[in-house]
């Protein structure tokens, strides 16, 4: 029997806020006590770049699952982000040995020390949180100036466009004339970082509730109306050019800061990685959770990280689950995480979550029909297996029938038999006047 649930706002809130406290503890327990040699360290570093690709991916979902606009440029976005944030806390001490190519660059102080040595620690903090916002609010500006010319275009155009602006950008970073800023082709490194994971996995959290309230709000309301249908939109007043770029600008704001909190975690930054592969791994999160659910972002985010970064490294290493082959080899594990992907695909067309959101009246009223469910599902399995193996009968049956009309037609013309009768034929022709008569 299906048990349904209701809970207050109040009481929803409350859990969240509960969940997301044990969470945050559980991480930074995790990071300050786990052993750096421990194979469980792995499980940090997932929590922690999956939060960060659960944002871009997010924010890519914005613009391509919510409003309809495939867009493939977030690489460029996030590139332009790490830079910000990199060029503006490396320590004054440390440009001449960054820049030592670029006698110590144009850039010679830091935001964070400036702060820190006024505010202490909470100046030290501050200073890590303004050049983050500032590295989104310069993709957000650049993002507006592009989106006027590349919002008119539509499907696969738009995503040419915005997948060239990328590559455009990441050749621009490297260009040796901007090396005072940039570093030219060089590593940017020794910039200010986090101390604790709960830092990107807080950071990403805010920004992606941030994101839903968005959604759930009139602007998201028109953005899904403009992704189902942009004539019915615009005959209801929807101004389609102006809610297509506030959606651009606000989904490359985030990638901007996803770019500034990869750059922490990554602790040195060159253009080379921001390339077209990094945009089809977002799309493909994206994808594996759902496009148009946020919280399949966030899933895929993690579940592909963990794939990808954690779970199947033994298979490059020869050793996996206990298990010893030659036939494991460096690359093999590709192979077997593209075999997953197709897997997946397979059997979720619309992905893990397809347009579906987290509930937490889902969540509860799950786990209260689950012992109900086990106890069903045999008889489920049972009604599914004899519904297809019925429909089966029915197409074979169909088919025999056919063959046997296609020999019985076959056999009457073999005999000269006529297989229709003609309609009769008339040589009278009717005149008729003007008048019809």
């Amino acid at each position: 029997m299906d048990t349904r649930i209701e809970l207050k706002p109040k009481t929803k809130s409350i859990l969240s806020v509960a969940a997301i406290a044990v969470f945050l503890v559980l991480v930074y327990i995790g990071d300050m006590n786990i052993p750096a040699g421990s194979s469980w360290k792995m499980l940090i570093t997932v929590i922690e770049k999956g939060s960060i690709f659960a944002l871009v991916a997010a924010s890519m979902n914005l613009l391509n699952g919510f409003t309809g606009l495939f867009s493939l440029g977030q690489a460029g976005f996030m590139l332009i982000g790490a830079y910000t944030y990199a060029i503006f806390t490396i320590p004054a001490a440390s440009h001449d040995a960054v820049y030592q190519y670029f006698e110590g660059g144009i850039i010679k102080w830091s935001i964070v020390e400036i702060l820190e040595a006024k505010m202490g620690v909470f100046g030290h903090y501050l200073g890590m949180l303004i050049p983050m916002i500032g590295a989104g609010l310069i993709v957000a500006v650049i993002a507006f100036l592009i989106g006027i010319p590349v919002l008119r275009l539509k499907s696969d155009y738009l995503a040419i466009a915005t997948l060239g602006f990328a590559e455009i950008l990441r050749a621009f970073f490297q260009w040796n004339t901007l090396g005072p800023v940039t570093n030219g082709s060089n590593v940017l490194r020794k910039y200010t970082t986090y101390d604790n994971a709960v830092f990107p996995v807080l950071i990403s959290g805010i920004c992606i509730a941030i994101i839903v309230l968005l959604i759930r709000s009139s602007y998201g309301r028109a953005f899904r109306a403009i992704r189902d249908d942009e004539i019915a939109a615009e005959a209801m007043g929807i101004n389609l050019f102006k809610h297509k770029e506030m959606s651009f600008v606000i989904s490359s704001f985030f990638a901007g800061i996803s770019g500034a909190l990869l750059a922490m975690f990554q602790t040195t930054i060159n253009a080379t990685p921001f390339n077209t592969v990094m945009t089809y791994e977002i799309l493909l999160i994206v994808v594996i959770g759902g496009i148009g659910s946020i919280t399949g972002s966030v899933i895929g985010a993690f579940l592909f990280t963990a794939a990808s970064e954690w779970w199947l490294r033994g298979l490059d290493a020869g050793r996996w689950l206990g298990i010893s082959s030659s036939l494991m080899r460096p690359g093999f594990r590709k192979v077997v995480f593209a075999i997953l992907i197709m897997l997946i695909v397979l059997f979720y067309s619309q992905g893990i979550m397809g347009t579906r959101e987290f509930s937490w009246e889902g969540f509860i009223g799950g786990l209260k029909n689950l012992p109900a469910n086990l106890k069903a599902w045999p008889a489920k399995h049972k009604a599914k297996a004899a519904a297809r193996r019925e429909e089966r009968a029915a197409k074979a049956a169909a088919k025999a029938k056919a063959r046997e009309a296609k020999a019985s037609n076959e056999a009457r013309k073999a005999s000269g038999e006529a297989l229709f009768t003609p309609l009769p034929v008339s040589d009278t022709v009717m005149v008729y006047d003007k008048e019809g008569k």
